[in-house]
């Protein structure tokens, strides 16, 4: 079962969507092939401190974050990945590390990597390693309103 708290967010936003429960995983890449999900549909959330404030990162599970672009996209000066001691509290109704992408609902910016964005449907954690929630990307889009920007490189590609 989703976290109560973003159950109600979807349904108080009369927004449509899918509970896909899966075996235990803990990385994106890992979650999508037990879901059966293409990994650039799944969005994985990178906690990233800008200028030393917590944010969001929404990237396909097949790519990684480059800060770089991120810096860009944000007039910052700086930006680095965030610890889990950084970000452990913030989000008492989820498992570490299961956070869904609604920055919104914890206060925090979110950006979002466009390609996601090129995508009908996004499925992302729902607040546990073992279950996954499918929305239209339009309705993400519409609640939670992140920048969208090119954030990401293939991993294939070094580095």
């Amino acid at each position: 079962m989703p976290a109560t708290r973003i159950k109600r967010f979807l349904d108080e936003n009369d927004v449509s969507y899918t509970r896909i429960e899966h075996e235990v995983a803990y990385t994106a890449q890992e979650t999508a092939a037990l879901a059966h999900i293409p990994g650039r549909e799944v969005a994985k959330t990178v906690m990233v401190r800008i200028d030393g404030v917590l944010a969001m990162a929404i990237l396909p599970a097949t790519n990684r974050l480059s800060k770089e672009r991120l810096k860009g996209v944000a007039h910052a000066r700086e930006v680095t990945m965030a610890s889990e001691q950084d970000f452990k509290d913030m989000f008492p109704d989820c498992e570490l590390g299961a956070m869904p992408p609604l920055g919104n609902l914890y206060d925090l910016k979110v950006y979002v990597d466009k390609s996601l964005a090129a995508d009908e449907q996004i499925a992302f954690n729902a607040g546990t390693h073992a279950e996954l929630i499918q929305i239209s990307y339009h309705d993400f889009e519409r609640l939670v309103r992140p920048v969208i920007a090119h954030l990401t490189y293939d991993r294939s590609v070094p580095v």
